[in-house]
């Protein structure tokens, strides 16, 4: 797993709107984009799910939608050619991107350092796949996540982040519309599932607004939606109690039309010992899996 810091460039004379002695980053625009894909011979690929952000307003919103601030150390993945990259700079007090591909990863450093050389000691690559990150693999613990996750492991990769790093206290990623629509989706909801659970494990999770296909190289054919996760700690951080709890949501939903006491009759080894559990949980157990909480499951999974 490689690791690349970036060292302050020249400065250039960018603005400083706050007074504050420190410049703003230029942000990438569609010119600067195709220059830079044409520079790298970037063809952007579907099974990266690489689509590079190209507008100005659209990573600054993302950016505002987060919150973040100069006491937040961001995680970003995917950050392609560095479009929200440098929005990110501009804001936060230091970025931590993983990027997936050498050839992107290799030119972040030089991206930063020509469009935001004032920021350029706040910002570090990793070169590997975000689902294999760990705590040991960054250099600090990240406060916050901001990305434009690839939709094809957006749900995974997010998850992953979530439980690796009990540090984040804030998350706002940009997903497929549809992705984003079952993440927020609340019980009982027609898109309510195994990732509007799991989600829940770690906190409040809304929609944060929608992304318009033309903000995109190339265009995607799907729509985009914003989701932000803000973790309240009121479920355990122990990987063990997460993956029993883990276990009992994939188990429930499996069949998700069948009675909580069928689709757990193999979890928990019989339907008898199922409904055994899901009365000693207080739960009813001819309740359907969508019509539970993430507080029914965990107390579901407590049950000897």
């Amino acid at each position: 797993m490689a690791v690349l810091l970036v060292q302050a460039g020249p400065a250039l004379s960018d603005d400083d709107p706050t007074g504050s002695g420190r410049r703003e980053p230029r942000l990438l625009g569609p010119a600067q984009i195709r220059q830079l894909a044409a520079e790298l011979a970037v063809r952007p690929t579907k099974t990266l799910g690489q689509n590079f952000v190209h507008d100005a307003n659209t990573v600054r919103r993302i950016v505002a939608e987060s919150g973040v601030g100069p006491d937040d150390v961001v995680l970003e993945v995917g950050p392609g050619l560095g479009s929200l990259t440098l929005a990110l700079l501009g804001a936060a007090g230091r970025v931590i991107a993983v990027e997936i591909d050498p050839t992107l990863a290799g030119r972040l450093p030089t991206t930063v350092a020509e469009y935001a050389p004032a920021q350029a000691e706040s910002f570090e690559v990793i070169t590997a796949d975000a689902m294999s990150v760990r705590r040991a693999d960054l250099p600090v613990a990240p406060t916050a996540l901001v990305a434009n996750l690839p939709y094809n492991v957006a749900v995974p990769v997010l998850l992953h982040l979530l439980g690796e790093f009990p540090s984040i206290a804030t998350s706002l990623v940009m997903v497929q519309a549809e992705v984003a629509d079952r993440l927020a989706a609340g019980p009982g909801g027609r898109v309510y599932g195994v990732p509007s659970v799991k989600a829940r494990y770690y906190g409040t999770v809304k929609r944060a607004g929608a992304v318009g296909r033309n903000v995109f190289w190339p265009e995607p054919k799907v729509e985009s939606g914003l989701v932000r996760v803000d973790r309240t700690h009121d479920q355990s951080d122990d990987p063990a109690v997460r993956a029993k709890v883990f276990a009992v949501i994939d188990a429930a939903f499996a069949q998700r039309r069948k009675t909580m006491r069928s689709a757990l009759a193999t979890w928990a080894g019989s339907p008898v010992e199922a409904e055994r559990r899901l009365r000693a949980a207080g739960i009813d157990p001819g309740v359907r899996g969508e019509r539970l909480g993430v507080d029914d499951f965990v107390r579901l999974a407590s049950v000897d």
